[in-house]
């Protein structure tokens, strides 16, 4: 991760400009660069990338000087006809917990500690606990880069590892602690988010009962540019199960 938090935000320490020639593997992605190189770069992101890895689109990458990695280039950012679109999964976790921090987020003020990574649930690690009040927060946290007709939507692709985590929310709801999960838009051209139905209709009717539940949604975009991402507004929820 070559990102550094620095008021609220993750600024890139410099990007390197190419055009995607294909991603294989889910991890990797070959990119001809603007000053006629074809490299292999890392691709931080395990899901489908569904609408956001088109061959022939520019990309923009970071570059990494340790000599123990295999590929020095990582993948960031890909420039779509709405907006770039953040791809690395990384992103979303320590941009939304740096903002909570910075007490960027309103829903999530008024809390003492923001950890990372902490075990709950089966065999689970929550990407967020917020402690200090009367009850702990529990926050998960998810990458949504798929947006059509300026609709955001998630998964991207079929995901048991959501499912898990919708339920373990719940959970801690009957516990009588505080579950919320956080979209996070890695672009700026949605106006409202949506459960991917179609796509997943198990994790789309498992985040309709987990929110029946108590399980709060937060829904942020972002703005981006060539120095920094940022959380910019919460978008519209939308639990219509209809297009």
């Amino acid at each position: 991760m070559t990102a550094i938090e620095s008021g609220g935000s993750l600024r890139w320490p410099g990007l390197t400009a190419g055009r995607l020639i294909k991603r294989y593997k889910r991890f990797l992605a070959d990119v001809l660069l603007d000053d006629g190189r074809t490299i292999t770069a890392h691709c931080p992101n395990s899901g489908s990338m569904l609408g956001c890895s088109q061959p022939g689109r520019p990309v923009y990458l970071s570059r990494h000087s340790s000599p123990a990695r295999k590929y020095p280039y990582t993948w960031e950012m890909i420039q779509m006809p709405g907006s770039l679109v953040g791809i690395n999964t990384l992103v979303p976790n320590r941009l939304v917990a740096a903002s909570i921090r910075e007490g960027l987020v309103p829903e999530l003020e008024g809390y003492d500690e923001v950890r990372a990574e902490v075990k709950y649930g089966t065999n689970s690690r929550i990407d967020l606990l917020l402690t200090g009040v009367d009850k702990p927060c529990f926050v998960e946290i998810k990458n949504c880069t798929l947006v059509e007709n300026n609709t955001a939507f998630f998964p991207d692709a079929v995901t048991a590892r959501g499912l898990k985590h919708l339920r373990e929310l719940q959970h801690e709801i009957h516990d009588g602690n505080r579950a919320v999960m956080f979209f996070m838009i890695q672009r700026m051209d949605a106006l409202r988010f949506k459960p991917a139905f179609d796509i997943d209709p198990a994790y789309s009717a498992e985040l309709l009962r987990a929110v029946e539940a108590g399980v709060e949604i937060l829904c942020y975009d972002t703005k981006i540019d060539f120095q920094s991402i940022r959380l910019r507004a919460p978008v519209a929820v939308n639990l219509d199960p209809g297009r």
